[in-house]
């Protein structure tokens, strides 16, 4: 089943020095682009990570200090990135909880503004784990009835996400053809920023996910503990929870100037 697109969407993968968003880097990115006439475009760039890839991912996905020392850091391609994303819905395999998130983090490193607000994020990870419970291979196995070939390279793996999505509106007749539908379908939580330390709860507004004010609105506690947002701010969090967190700040200081 092709897809039904109003937008572009663009499948993202990554292959990174490591899983941790807040301090690990890209070191490949593949892209494939489907505009809603049906073409296909495809991109896949090596990226210097600046820091040493550990031997221990290095043999996962193949790529080594050496394959990627003469190669542009991200802050040099950044904004090409964002030309090419501008206006394009996103999905992938895992990317609501890290494709996604740690590419924010890179533009926000390279001082980007790539605005991510307006997407609608399809995460075909979660469509096969409520649906089989499965990996990104045996999805592929099990849907596209074929082996993945070169897994955990970036390109393979990319191309493999955008099969198995159109092989899932195939098989199940409750998926709705419309990335309104797949978006609201591929989410755990209703997040505010990626990761879901900050959610909207049943009333819409933000409210923190974890830690001692778990439940409670941000405009509560930054209200009886201002305080909180510094320990945020100087705390080991990704770049875009900070920057959603100053934005209700700011949201909150500019309707008290107006009152």
């Amino acid at each position: 089943m092709e897809l039904n697109l109003k937008n572009s969407l663009v499948f993202i993968d990554l292959e990174t020095t490591g899983i941790n968003v807040v301090n690990d880097r890209i070191v490949e990115l593949s892209i494939l682009k489907i505009d809603p006439n049906g073409k296909e475009t495809s991109y896949t760039y090596r990226v210097n990570p600046t820091v040493p890839i550990p031997e221990e991912t290095s043999k996962i996905h193949g790529i080594y200090d050496e394959d990627i020392k003469d190669e542009p850091k991200f802050s040099e391609i950044a904004k090409n990135i964002a030309k090419i994303l501008e206006g394009c819905d996103l999905a992938g395999y895992n990317s609501n909880k890290f494709d996604i998130p740690l590419l924010a983090e890179e533009f926000l490193r390279a001082e980007v503004d790539f605005d991510m607000k307006k997407r609608k994020f399809i995460d075909v990870q979660v469509i096969f784990h409520k649906m089989e419970q499965r990996t990104l291979i045996a999805a592929y196995k099990f849907y596209c009835k074929k082996e993945l070939e070169n897994a955990h390279s970036a390109e393979a793996d990319v191309k493999a996400t955008y099969e198995v999505l159109k092989a899932q509106l195939d098989k199940y007749d409750n998926l709705e053809n419309n990335i309104e539908y797949l978006n609201s379908f591929s989410s755990q939580t209703k997040n505010v920023d990626f990761i879901g330390r900050i959610i909207y709860n049943a009333q819409g507004k933000e409210t923190f996910n974890f830690g001692k004010y778990k439940g409670k609105t941000v405009e509560e506690v930054l209200e009886k503990d201002p305080g909180y947002y510094g320990w945020i701010l100087n705390s080991e969090f990704p770049l875009y929870t900070k920057k959603v967190m100053t934005a209700i700040k700011l949201r909150g200081m500019d309707g008290k100037l107006k009152m």
